[in-house]
């Protein structure tokens, strides 16, 4: 397949997400993010739906949850954590869907955290498999 066809098939699958997801932070070219990070947290919900794990209906109600239950803990919803939600998102609703277990996500968090605190400032964080065998 070419690179063509997947970055019009990822921009269909992007504009029937901004259309279906009102919130999405937009200017006239589609979606904006602050940190590439944001744009795979994007594309993961976006393929994940693709693949029937969740409607955007499920999806919205999911991530509406999400960010009253961030304002309720003192999320001042500036706008910056937007993409944090998804993230928080995507983790209950491949556990709920059982996609991965929470199990699982504890393990790639806390892996993540240690690969992060390893890694010099500037460089890419990559995972070892010793990131998964420290214990807290």
């Amino acid at each position: 397949m070419s690179g063509v066809g997947v970055m019009t098939t990822n921009t269909q699958a992007a504009t029937r997400a901004k259309a279906e997801i009102p919130s999405i932070p937009c200017d006239a070219e589609g979606p904006v993010f602050r940190e590439p990070w944001e744009a795979q947290a994007f594309a993961m919900a976006v393929t994940l739906h693709e693949r029937g794990v969740f409607t955007w209906t499920e999806w919205a109600a999911a991530l509406a949850a999400e960010i009253k239950r961030a304002q309720a803990g003192g999320d001042a919803d500036t706008g910056e954590t937007y993409y944090r939600h998804w993230l928080a998102t995507l983790e209950n609703l491949i556990a709920e869907k059982g996609v991965t277990t929470a199990d699982t996500l504890h393990r790639y968090r806390d892996a993540w955290d240690h690969a992060a605190d390893r890694t010099p400032h500037g460089q890419p964080i990559e995972l070892t498999p010793a990131d998964f065998d420290r214990h807290a």
